[in-house]
């Protein structure tokens, strides 16, 4: 679904004639939409009396929003409002399904076997992604500018949405313990706020906010700047998004290893200055090689400091809140990259974009990232755990790594961790 589907959207927008703005809004406004519903969506789990049924439910429903793409892309008219509208609509069931398969999933994995099994799920994902990302760019060869660049993403669209279906229908077939979400007591936001308010964690988090502003002024116009201004075909495009996402994985599995001698917080405050300068590395040259060395640096910071960030911010949050805190933590994560992209649409003036106007963006991307280094350097101190922290990755950010969310049963919790001898 990520890699054949949800990673090509902003690249069918140009395809549609949108431009680079429409293209670069796609990727996080109907993300920040998409999250204020999933604040509620605890309380439709306990509505709907069961995890599996609200999951099960959700994930054929954000399956059914790629078939208005997909008639879209065979002449349907949509527009841009549609797109948004089916976007937001999409991510909506995403990340309405968090909360509740966090909750579950934590009852279908035997603890004894629980780290062995994530970490073998995460990397099959992983390759999974990786290899539909490398399938899409095979059927796209050539198609840029072409008459059969539609019908083809009419297809790419197709399979996603039958992954998803397929993958709903594998959900359907889990168990779930009699009455298992009747204990389930969700946090409104506002309880949420009062639980987080003094803490170091709040601290943390405005200071994450703040780089991911600084980030998407400039991160979601890398679509429409490569196969832009810099001229590359789908093919070439796809090479350098999948180059960050492997480089952030690699990073993860060493980090996992070393992460004890090195130190989180040392981690933390080293992957965000590494962050800072990546923008500008895009301007530097146009030659693919260049450009794939950029992508190992930046999936090598990005993977780094979201695992940092991870573990500093979700270990220290008791384990029965930790599902209304990732609620709050994906709607203000997609706000801050929402309000980032508008501000970075703003600096670049419009619709008629120039190779001028990404310069602007990714040079004051960069001095924003910057400005908020100097508020991650003060983050507790954690213990790095033994076994490493699954995830999923929801998006593929080809100028952020990725947009991923943490398997909550796959975190230690801190004050156990901390009375073992």
């Amino acid at each position: 679904m990520v890699g054949v589907g949800e990673t090509y959207v902003p690249a069918f927008a140009l395809a549609l004639g949108f431009g680079p703005v429409v293209a670069a809004l796609v990727t996080t406004l109907p993300m920040f939409l998409g999250s204020l519903p999933q604040l509620a969506a605890p309380f439709g789990v306990v509505h709907a009396q069961s995890y599996r049924r609200w999951v099960v439910t959700c994930a054929r429903l954000q399956a059914a929003c790629f078939l208005p793409l997909v008639a879209s892309a065979l002449g349907a008219p949509l527009g841009v409002v549609g797109l948004f509208a089916v976007m937001s609509a999409y991510w909506g069931f995403s990340l309405a399904t968090g909360p509740a398969w966090n909750a579950w999933v934590e009852t279908l994995v035997p603890l004894e076997i629980r780290a062995r099994f994530f970490a073998a799920r995460t990397r099959w994902a992983n390759v999974a992604l990786f290899a539909s990302l490398l399938v899409a760019s095979l059927v796209l060869y050539g198609a840029i500018g072409t008459p059969r660049a539609l019908p083809l993403f009419a297809a790419l669209f197709a399979v996603a949405a039958a992954a998803r279906f397929l993958s709903a229908s594998a959900l359907a077939r889990q168990s779930e313990r009699p009455g298992l979400s009747q204990g389930h007591t969700p946090l409104s936001p506002l309880a949420t706020l009062r639980l987080l308010r003094g803490r170091p964690e709040a601290r943390l988090l405005l200071a994450m906010l703040g780089l991911t502003l600084g980030t998407y002024l400039a991160a979601p116009f890398f679509t429409p700047y490569m196969l832009g201004p810099i001229g590359l075909d789908y093919t070439e495009f796809t090479i350098v998004t999948a180059t960050v996402f492997v480089a952030r994985i690699a990073v993860l599995q060493l980090l996992g290893r070393y992460a004890s001698r090195i130190g989180v917080s040392r981690i933390l405050a080293w992957s965000s200055v590494a962050i800072a300068p990546l923008p500008a590395l895009w301007l530097v040259s146009h030659e693919i090689w260049w450009l794939l060395l950029a992508q190992v640096l930046s999936g090598a910071a990005w993977g780094a400091y979201e695992y940092a960030t991870l573990l500093t911010f979700f270990e220290r949050i008791d384990a029965r809140s930790r599902a209304s805190v990732l609620s709050l933590y994906n709607a203000a994560n997609a706000a801050a990259m929402t309000l980032g992209t508008l501000l970075g649409a703003a600096a670049f003036g419009g619709f008629a974009g120039s190779a001028g106007n990404y310069t602007l963006v990714m040079a004051v991307s960069a001095l924003a990232r910057f400005a908020a280094v100097p508020f991650l350097r003060h983050a507790p101190e954690t213990p790095a755990p033994a076994e490493p922290v699954a995830e999923d990755a929801l998006s593929v950010q080809p100028g952020a790594g990725a947009v991923a969310t943490p398997v909550l049963a796959t975190i230690p919790e801190l004050e156990k961790r901390e009375a073992q001898p």
